[in-house]
């Protein structure tokens, strides 16, 4: 797999090429966005890694320009730039996936195979729905018809965790291992009384029921009791 980098900070760049390298990649590096744009356009790459900041062009006009072109090259925007904005900006522009600096390296290598194993075109996930309730990923908010919900940061991963399992069982070990990082049960009731609170968030004021206990079993995402 042959990999662009598109970074003007040698050391990062530098970093990021060795450790793609030892992970069994061909890496070519482009100094500004002019030599990244025409590379991109004009050679054969599996996946570019672009920085937002970049001299001659920046990373934004790169990107929008190899959108125009109609390429469909997986681009992962890698930046300091980590507000919510910045993620939406490149998101729109065409990138495929965002990494605020400073980064650990198995994120970023994990976000590259994530990329590569994507059909092309296909665009990284940034709206859940389930019935009329809506999460967005990016700006971290939750609605309901329409209706802004307040959540907490833990009620929000518990969320987003049943959102993406909709309609299927989740187990309180589930809850605990993919929000808590718990791979022991602390015998708590720290899932029921979370679980409680997002219920009532998500639910109380409105006529159907989404959030349901499976007696025995867990919790599910439902429209359906």
């Amino acid at each position: 797999m042959r990999v662009l980098i598109v970074e003007d900070d040698k050391e990062t760049a530098g970093y990021i090429a060795k450790g793609l390298r030892e992970a069994g990649y061909t890496t070519e590096i482009a100094a500004d966005g002019k030599e990244g744009l025409l590379r991109a356009a004009s050679e054969d790459f599996d996946l570019a890694i672009v920085d937002r900041m970049l001299p001659q062009v920046d990373g934004l006009a790169v990107v929008e320009t190899l959108r125009g072109t109609s390429s469909t090259l997986p681009i992962l925007f890698l930046s300091a730039m980590g507000g919510v904005d910045d993620r939406v900006k490149g998101l729109k522009a065409g990138g495929d996936d965002y990494l605020v600096k400073p980064f650990a390296f198995s994120e970023l290598q994990a976000r590259v195979e994530a990329l590569l194993r994507r059909p092309a075109g296909d665009k990284v996930e940034t709206t859940l729905r389930m019935a009329d309730l809506e999460m967005d990923l990016l700006a971290r908010k939750v609605s309901r018809k329409g209706e802004p919900i307040d959540l907490q940061p833990r009620e929000f991963k518990i969320l987003e965790y049943l959102m993406r399992h909709a309609g299927q069982v989740v187990t309180r070990t589930m809850l605990l291992e993919n929000v808590w990082n718990y791979h022991f049960d602390p015998q708590t009731n720290v899932v029921d009384v979370h679980i409680s609170r997002l219920r009532q968030k998500i639910d109380k004021d409105f006529d159907k029921a989404l959030l349901h206990t499976v007696r025995g079993a867990g919790y599910s995402l439902r429209e359906n009791g």
